[in-house]
């Protein structure tokens, strides 16, 4: 079945071009022209995505995010941003407001409609493993038993490995920055630096990867953070 989807687009041309080819896809597609008629539609129909472009009339895509991630019934609604900003302060802002993926303009709507299609199997995935377990390639983490294996041998890790593991094995594809990672294993009210989470992810890969100077397991998404490869792309 298709999904509902609400398409935050202030260029009605390129919306139209939008929601053509998400239809194509089976999906119920609703366009708002402007950032307060976005949040309205995402209270309104309860969507399970929000393609939301940034630079947006009356309230703009960050301001949305934002609001969209306080409010308890839409905090999980995933997100994938739209920016013709290319800076790196920009999207790294984007991500750690929440946006679940990004694509920067000029941008083909047929790879908007691929992205669409990984960013709802990724939230399917995750609402799924609600027992704790998360099962991607070989790699299985167990956050109930605070357990991590490969291939079924099991794998030490430290605590701060784990959570960042964890969190990287929760939405497999998704980029986290260096920050989100940090608030996930340390918690927001610590200081850490950005080379901290670099280092763990060193750690990380001499004990998962086969060849850690070429990983495949935990990528790294240059400028931005990183990512676990998902299944199809990246597991042994």
């Amino acid at each position: 079945m298709g999904a509902r989807i609400v398409v935050a687009e202030d260029d009605p041309k390129q919306a139209d071009l939008v929601r053509r080819y998400l239809e194509r896809d089976g999906h119920s597609v609703v366009i708002a022209p402007d950032g307060r008629a976005a949040l309205d539609e995402v209270r309104r129909r309860g969507p399970d995505l929000l393609v939301l472009d940034l630079m947006m009339p009356r309230v703009d895509g960050l301001d949305v995010c934002r609001i969209v991630r306080a409010d308890e019934s839409t905090a999980q609604l995933p997100i994938i941003m739209l920016t013709a900003r290319t800076g790196e302060d920009d999207l790294l802002l984007a991500l750690d407001l929440g946006a679940d993926d990004y694509l920067t303009k000029p941008y083909s709507p047929r790879e908007l409609a691929a992205r669409v299609r990984t960013v709802l199997r990724r939230a399917q995935r995750s609402a799924a493993a609600d027992d704790g377990v998360h099962r991607v390639g070989s790699l299985t983490v167990d956050t109930r038993r605070h357990e991590a294996s490969r291939a079924g041998t099991p794998v030490e890790l430290t605590a701060a490995e784990f959570r960042i593991l964890a969190s990287l094995c929760a939405e497999p594809g998704k980029v986290f920055t260096r920050q989100q990672l940090i608030d996930r294993a340390f918690g927001f009210d610590h200081y850490v630096l950005d080379r901290t989470v670099d280092v763990h992810v060193m750690n990380l890969r001499r004990k998962l990867e086969d060849d850690p100077a070429r990983p495949t397991v935990i990528l790294t998404v240059y400028g931005v953070g990183y990512k676990l490869a998902e299944e199809e792309d990246g597991a042994p």
